[in-house]
């Protein structure tokens, strides 16, 4: 399991990197995608729509379960992960790279701050910290 440095993490295993374009990236942690398995639908709201903190943007289907995506922060969906669609197990093999969800432009950047660090995350899931 990874844990980047670079980015924000969530009790619902949502992690958010905040970009040089204002733009926040979102998905779903390595430790999540472990939990669901293999991840065979996407499906997201999309650009355009305004989410609030804690608000589901959209769902994970694996082979067993169904997952809501929960938005870390307030803001408007930007851009969507389209490649997703076709290729939604992209989630299971690069969770923090090229299996982004969505890119937000945050209602407040701080509020990223906000959020727990790889380390406090770490601990949350009972990994080595």
């Amino acid at each position: 399991m990874t844990f980047p440095d670079d980015r924000r993490y969530t009790t619902d295993h949502e992690w958010i990197r905040l970009g040089d374009d204002g733009l926040a990236a979102i998905g779903v942690t390595d430790y999540a995608q472990g939990e669901l398995g293999d991840i065979v639908f996407v499906e997201l709201k999309p650009e355009g729509a305004d989410v609030g903190p804690d608000e589901v943007f959209g769902t994970v289907e694996a082979v067993k379960t169904v997952s809501e995506l929960f938005a870390p922060v307030a803001g408007t969906i930007e851009a969507i992960n389209e490649a997703l669609e076709d290729a939604p197990e992209t989630v299971n093999s690069d969770p923090y790279g090229e299996g982004w969800m969505v890119k937000i432009r945050p209602a407040n950047p701080d509020d990223i701050d906000a959020l727990m660090t790889a380390d406090e995350y770490k601990r949350m899931v009972g990994a080595e910290a």
